[in-house]
């Protein structure tokens, strides 16, 4: 079977399974939502305090995106270990490695499509209610954040994807990924900042500030986030070629 035939048949089962199409919607609805919301209520008085990152404080909702973003990723991968799905999917493409790479190229792919359209327009919509505080793309840091954002999505989707095939399970992956980034990384970030520096959430929203803190640089940031992500893949590619399906 040719490359292009393996990667429009994962486009066909990520478009034809529920919960990975609601997923990657709720990434951008809920996002834009919430940060439309936070803006018109709260924004101008949040920003008008003492050493606020008006930048930073574009992108909250991506706390929420991301949440969505971890659950397309494993979605899209889990429905595979459902119903010896899998079993099918070797018999109509024997070579795993191509399996595995169409199926994470298109998450991928994916992801970063819904990832960029989310952060600028979570950006935009919010600075139309943020009135004489309002920033714009041509500000310091803004379009770097915007395309940065969206790079940081994807690379929570491919994280959980990676872990997903290593795991097998969509609950086994989703309890541990959403704690960790709602309340581990936070604790760990109270406890030790030099190591938070170093976590995916932590490292990856460096992208999102105007001034960022700690030890690494937006972009450096972004690649240990990268790095996090490579990591899962490299490991969900090994167990995919050493398990049985």
């Amino acid at each position: 079977m040719s490359t292009t035939a393996v990667l429009r048949s994962e486009w066909i089962k990520v478009r034809s399974v529920r919960a990975s199409a609601g997923s990657l919607l709720a990434v951008f609805a809920t996002t834009v939502a919430i940060n439309i919301l936070a803006s018109a209520a709260v924004g101008q008085a949040e920003a008008d305090n003492e050493g606020a990152d008006l930048l930073f404080g574009a992108f909250y909702a991506l706390n929420f995106g991301q949440i969505a973003a971890i659950a397309f990723g494993t979605t899209a991968v889990s429905s595979e270990y459902l119903n010896g799905a899998l079993r099918v999917s070797l018999a109509a493409v024997p070579d795993r490695n191509l399996l595995y790479a169409a199926k994470m190229t298109v998450v991928g792919a994916l992801a970063v499509v819904v990832g960029l359209l989310t952060s600028f327009v979570t950006f935009l919509s919010g600075q139309a209610f943020m009135g004489s505080y309002a920033l714009g793309l041509g500000d310091p840091g803004a379009l770097r954040a915007c395309v940065g954002g969206g790079l940081y999505l994807a690379l929570m989707s491919l994280f959980a994807a990676g872990l997903t095939v290593v795991l097998r399970s969509a609950v086994a992956v989703l309890s541990l990924l959403i704690p960790f980034i709602l309340i581990v990384s936070f604790v760990v970030g109270d406890m030790a900042a030099s190591v938070a520096d170093f976590l995916p959430d932590h490292a990856g929203q460096q992208v999102l500030r105007q001034d960022p803190v700690g030890t690494l640089g937006p972009w450096a940031g972004l690649a240990v986030t990268g790095a996090w992500a490579a990591a899962a893949l490299l490991a969900g590619w090994w167990a995919l070629r050493r398990r049985d399906a």
